[in-house]
């Protein structure tokens, strides 16, 4: 306790809340307490444990003031309350402190019997539903119910953070387990659920484990999907910087270039006054001048030659990417017609359950008609009842009367046996009201289990409506959520072809430009062709000027078929989300298998149960033909001993003397 005391003050200083004195002289003198209590630990009773609830509420008092300091806490990472007893007050403070505090990743609850406390452990399942920061939870050993693992299941429908739960040891039972299993459908981040020594049917488990591994290949494809998100993402910004780059570049060599044109027309009109001196000297170059040009007007008829072929390659291009297009719109229109193909599979295993569901209600319909006969047999048995008594009542009524008329003849002779006769009529009318009593009951008991085989046969079609409305909403979302995720691909497709049209319009804008700024040129040329006289230095720099715009031009051309390889890189990606759409329309149908197969399952369950009721309704036809039986037998009693009695009386022996 010593050792707890040092704890409980190292926490509250991590908490940020200052250790309150008279808690630490609680705990020392519940220190000594214990050592007592640890000499007597044999011979403990009723009186000691109810002379320590004190120190225990006062213990708990002291748990409750930590987990109030740790609720503003933002350091602590884990928690571990292994056997302390929380009991109810402990349960609240820790849903309070699962709602305010965000830092707790762990926390360990071994042995201290939460689930004992309905309204404490509700509130620590509320606490839980509203946290999104824990990750690890350990509730071993706390006597959890179903009824406390159905709170539990609802808290971890709306949960998103926690991965691992252990519920091993408690007492979950099926309907625990059930509960657990819905939850998983809606809980998409659980990864381990530990649910050994619950009581829980084997098929429960697995079901159990192949949602866990479902939600463990969901987390896998979504971090995989993240991870590829991420890098495209880096890869477009990159791209993005370079093509900045380039077009810096570009705009700074347009800019070089028209101060360099600047220059030399200024250089050109300097010297045109120049050369005009030598005009008459330089008339003999003009022939050499003139091949030239010529050669010059060849070399630009090679270019535009090159020009053609290069459109004839972005025409050869488009009619790839049309093609690619339509391929496309054929794997869509195939993925359309699969769907359409589900939907009609989906159609046939509805039209199976509504026909499994006839059956079940043909069933009913037996079982009523069986109540039905029932019911009619217990009515001949009251009618059998009613003239068995109206006959006893007629042959007393006889019998009194030969009474009497003996009673008229020998007087002194009855007057012995009237006593006696008296006690003997006494006696049996006391036998047949006792028998009336023990008929009347069993007809009431009959009555109360023709009753609860109603309710029980109402509660059965409840259940299979339910059964079967749920069955059908089930349907109905996969069916929208397959609607939609197809709608959401085909609008992504759409925009991906409207980019790719954007794209195509902006390289055949980038080409007309280039087809302008070739004209611009040879327009140049010819102008200056009219100076080309004596301006041999002007033809060599207008050479090297079409040297550079035609490296420009294989630049520019480099370029687009680098922008063109990466089209195809992103047509590529997209055939790869559709390979990841195909996989998740795999984990749908397989997710409706799974819920067919509940549904068989739930179907065989009452199946069984009918069994149950039809073998229930053998036994209580058995019981009522042994009682049947066992009235005859009474009746045929009853007659042999009024019989036995007619025949045993004065007046028949005076009969039989006579």
């Amino acid at each position: 306790m010593e050792q707890f005391g040092l704890d409980y003050a190292r926490l509250c200083a991590a908490a940020g809340a200052a250790p309150q004195e008279p808690v630490l002289r609680r705990l020392r003198e519940l220190d000594g307490a214990r050592g007592r209590l640890d000499l007597a630990a044999q011979s403990l009773s009723l009186q000691t444990c109810g002379a320590l609830s004190e120190e225990a509420l006062f213990f708990c008092s002291g748990v409750r003031l930590l987990l109030h300091g740790l609720c503003s806490n933002t350091t602590v990472k884990s928690l571990d309350l292994k056997g302390n007893n929380l009991r109810s007050m402990g349960a609240e403070a820790l849903g309070k402190l699962l709602r305010q505090n965000k830092s707790i990743r762990s926390l360990t609850l071994e042995w201290n019997s939460l689930g004992m406390w309905e309204e404490g452990f509700s509130f620590f399942c509320q606490g839980l539903r509203a946290n999104n920061v824990l990750q690890r939870l350990d509730l071993r050993n706390n006597q959890i119910n179903h009824q406390g693992a159905g709170e539990l299941a609802m808290a971890l429908t709306h949960n998103t953070s926690l991965q691992e739960l252990d519920l091993r040891w408690n007492n979950v039972g099926l309907l625990g387990g059930r509960a657990l299993l819905n939850c998983l459908h809606s809980n998409k981040t659980l990864k381990r659920l530990e649910l050994a020594g619950n009581n829980v049917p084997g098929d429960i488990l697995k079901a159990v484990e192949q949602a866990l591994d479902h939600n463990q290949d969901r987390e896998v494809i979504l971090s995989e999907a993240q991870n590829q998100v991420n890098i495209l993402s880096k890869e477009v910004l990159s791209l993005k910087d370079e093509k900045n780059k380039q077009f810096m570049d570009f705009v700074d060599t347009v800019d070089k270039q028209k101060e360099e044109r600047a220059r030399s027309e200024k250089m050109s009109a300097a010297r045109v006054s120049q050369l005009q001196e030598a005009l008459d000297e330089q008339y003999s170059i003009m022939n050499s001048l003139k091949t030239k040009l010529q050669m010059t007007e060849a070399a630009l008829a090679l270019s535009e030659q090159k020009v053609r072929n290069l459109g004839e390659l972005l025409n050869a291009m488009k009619q790839e990417q049309n093609c690619v297009a339509e391929s496309h719109f054929k794997e869509l229109q195939q993925q359309k017609q699969e769907g359409a193909d589900r939907e009609g599979r989906l159609l046939h295993d509805l039209s199976a359950a509504s026909e499994k569901n006839l059956l079940l209600r043909n069933q009913v319909d037996e079982l009523e008609r069986k109540c039905k006969v029932q019911q009619d047999q217990l009515f001949q048995v009251k009618q059998d009842l009613t003239n068995t008594t109206a006959e006893l009542k007629l042959r007393a009524v006889e019998a009194e009367e030969r009474l009497e008329m003996e009673r008229r003849r020998f007087k002194q002779s009855l007057e012995d046996m009237e006593s006696l006769r008296i006690k003997e009529v006494g006696r049996m009318t006391q036998h047949m009201e006792a028998s009336e009593r023990s008929m009347h009951n069993r007809i009431q008991s009959l009555e109360a289990i023709r009753t609860s085989l109603e309710e029980e046969l109402s509660q059965v079609k409840t259940a299979a409506l339910t059964d079967r409305g749920q069955a059908e909403e089930e349907l109905i979302k996969a069916r929208s959520q397959a609607r939609l995720e197809e709608q959401q691909r085909l609008e992504h497709l759409e925009e991906k072809l409207r980019l790719m049209t954007e794209s195509r319009d902006e390289a055949q804008n980038c080409c007309l430009k280039q087809k302008e700024m070739v004209a611009e040129a040879q327009a140049k040329a010819k102008q200056l062709s009219l100076y080309a006289d004596g301006l041999r230095k002007r033809l060599d720099e207008l050479q090297q000027e079409l040297d550079s715009k035609e490296e420009e031009k294989v630049t520019e051309l480099n370029k687009v078929k680098v922008e063109l390889q990466e089209q195809i890189g992103h047509l590529e990606a997209e055939r790869t989300a559709q390979d990841g759409l195909r996989e998740k329309i795999a984990a749908l149908e397989r997710q409706l298998k799974v819920l067919s197969s509940n549904h068989r399952e739930a179907l065989l369950d009452k199946e069984g149960e009918i069994s149950l009721l039809l073998e229930k309704l053998r036994m209580k036809e058995a019981e009522i033909s042994r009682m049947r039986e066992e009235e005859a037998q009474r009746a045929s009693f009853l007659q042999n001993a009024i019989m036995a009695y007619v025949q045993g009386s004065p007046l028949g022996t005076h009969s039989s003397r006579k």
